[in-house]
């Protein structure tokens, strides 16, 4: 059975792998240093980014990152998926869904808010799931690489 659970210092090697098939699936090769630079981040307690794993039996197979954020709409929190990702062989069995829901009631716990994140435009599968589990937002979104 497959655990959802927050991510532990245990995980560094098994989190690393998967973050880098994340990268590889959105065609972005990680260097050390950016995976080092995040794994940190999402052990200190006090950064805003965290993370969820599913956990079968002792192996990761899945991970969200998910990022407190101040929401000036209602002057309280708000919840950002930055990152989520299943093990190809994993995929279809409801890894996925049981991060974000987790997601969700960690949020919940948390003080509410709205929980968004985004996805390419072309991950259909992924939209499948998402369009059962959440609203499609009617927002554009735009981007600039900054320096």
């Amino acid at each position: 059975m497959t655990e959802i659970r927050p991510i532990a210092a245990s995980d560094h090697d098994a989190w690393r792998e998967l973050f880098r098939a994340y990268g590889e699936f959105y065609e972005t090769r990680f260097p050390d240093e950016v995976l080092e630079t995040v794994w940190s981040w999402l052990l200190d307690p006090a950064h805003e980014i965290s993370a969820l794993v599913a956990d079968d039996e002792g192996v990761l197979v899945g991970f969200a990152h998910i990022r407190k954020l101040n929401d000036t709409f209602t002057a309280g929190p708000a919840w950002f998926l930055d990152d989520l990702y299943v093990a190809p062989d994993h995929r279809g069995k409801g890894v996925a869904r049981a991060l974000i829901e987790r997601g969700y009631a960690d949020g919940t716990a948390n003080g509410g808010g709205t929980f968004r994140w985004i996805t390419a435009a072309d991950n259909e599968t992924a939209q499948a799931l998402y369009d059962r589990i959440a609203t499609r937002a009617g927002w554009v979104v735009y981007e600039k690489e900054l320096g």
